[in-house]
């Protein structure tokens, strides 16, 4: 029994039901659900797949198990992909062998999130936190304002699955990774080295992908954060502190401390500065750009996803990807993408850009008649410039009663 704490979207991996299959069958992975303890997940289609090689597929059987004998779930640059209707792809890097994935219902809130923590038989119990405004949810307390504890596993693998219903506008939100395993050992390089990956979903996508640093010492991850805004911002840096107290003030020590580090060195802030485009990004986003002028959503999504994986602060991308998930009807990650465009908005254009943007994020949730939520967007278009249409859209809206 566990007298401590335990537990911010390319899917999500759990923990396999009996760590004897994992000793068993190194070639052998289980497919179970992301938000439902144990669930078996039948008729996934797994994917191996590499550049340059053939790639190869198989189906999960009643047990959730496929059999993967291709010297590919080996190789560091292979990828495995899970697809199951109804449920997000999941796309992780090779080695695969022995692992257990969980797979991730679609989410359908608008500001919704779901964090999946995954990793190897070692370090027995790593630990999932979230923080926010004066909340926590982890192990201990598993339900916080819009947002809970799914899954949680204390015995190797994972899962720990943590959903936000609904982010609030305004709050500042920290998500952790604790090596519980390890409390006392602030040196230990156990977490480091335990392959631990986190997989960030907003709608039916997964929209961010986190691998612990390697060859590092801490039983803390602290793995990002969402801006008051609504941005997510990468921090991906590792601590060693020892805890000591009650649940509350760990929890609390905990937030603090990723908090902290993230302010310190502003990690994962946009950076709305001028540089150079990688030629590879700006040929993959024009790539992305001539698919969805042909109606191809799909290669226009995956070509844009593309450029900003090689330039994370490429603003056009990111703005081209909300526009292409707003046009096939992905609407919750139409928003994502484009409060990180609204971030990295920067230059003469800047204004009318970010302007523009807000004022389609109003357009989605006046679709969904969240009518508070549109007129915060439209308020913030008009006040980077300023539009009778923006104006229009505000005395809409207040009609329906948005204040």
């Amino acid at each position: 029994m566990k007298f401590g704490l335990q537990g911010f979207v390319a899917l999500g991996l759990l923990v396999q039901s009996a760590a004897a299959v994992h000793a068993a069958d190194s070639t052998n992975v289980q497919v179970l659900s992301a938000t439902v303890r144990d669930q078996k997940i039948s008729s996934a289609t797994v994917i191996l797949q590499k550049n340059g090689a053939q790639s190869v597929s198989v189906t999960t059987d009643a047990d959730g198990h496929a059999s993967l004998t291709n010297t590919l779930a080996g190789d560091p640059t292979a990828l495995l992909i899970v697809r199951k209707t109804g449920y997000s792809d999941l796309v992780a890097k090779c080695p695969c062998t022995g692992m257990t994935y969980a797979i991730s219902p679609y989410m359908d809130k608008l500001d919704g999130m779901r964090i999946v923590l995954n990793w190897g038989a070692h370090p027995e119990d790593l630990d999932g936190h979230l923080g926010y405004s004066q909340n926590h949810v982890s192990f201990y307390n598993k339900n916080g304002p819009d947002a809970q504890l799914d899954v949680d596993h204390r015995d190797g693998y994972g899962p720990e699955t943590i959903t936000i219903l609904r982010k609030h506008p305004g709050e500042r939100y920290v998500y952790s990774v604790h090596d519980y395993s390890d409390r006392d050992g602030t040196a230990t390089a156990a977490l480091s080295g335990s392959d631990a990956k986190v997989f960030v979903y907003v709608g039916q996508t997964l929209i961010r992908t986190y691998y612990v640093p390697k060859h590092q010492s801490g039983n803390i991850w602290q793995v990002f954060a969402i801006s008051p805004q609504g941005e997510i911002q990468d921090i991906n840096a590792m601590s060693g502190q020892r805890f000591e107290g009650a649940n509350g003030q760990f929890a609390a020590a905990l937030f603090s401390t990723a908090a902290a580090s993230a302010a310190a060195s502003n990690v994962g802030a946009a950076s709305p500065v001028s540089t150079p485009i990688p030629e590879n990004a700006h040929k993959l986003n024009t790539e992305g750009e001539a698919a969805y002028l042909a109606g191809n959503y799909d290669t226009a999504i995956a070509s844009f996803q593309a450029a900003i994986a090689i330039d994370d602060s490429y603003g056009q991308a990111y703005s081209n990807l909300g526009l292409v998930f707003q046009k096939s009807g992905r609407v919750a990650e139409a928003l994502w993408a484009n409060r990180k465009a609204i971030a990295l908005a920067h230059g003469p254009n800047a204004h009318t850009v970010r302007a523009g943007t807000h004022f389609n994020n109003g357009r989605i949730y006046e679709g969904k008649e969240q009518w508070d939520d549109a007129l915060r967007e439209y308020q913030a278009a008009q006040s980077e410039k300023s539009n009778t249409v923006y104006e229009n859209a505000m005395a809409r809206v207040q009609q329906h009663g948005a204040q």
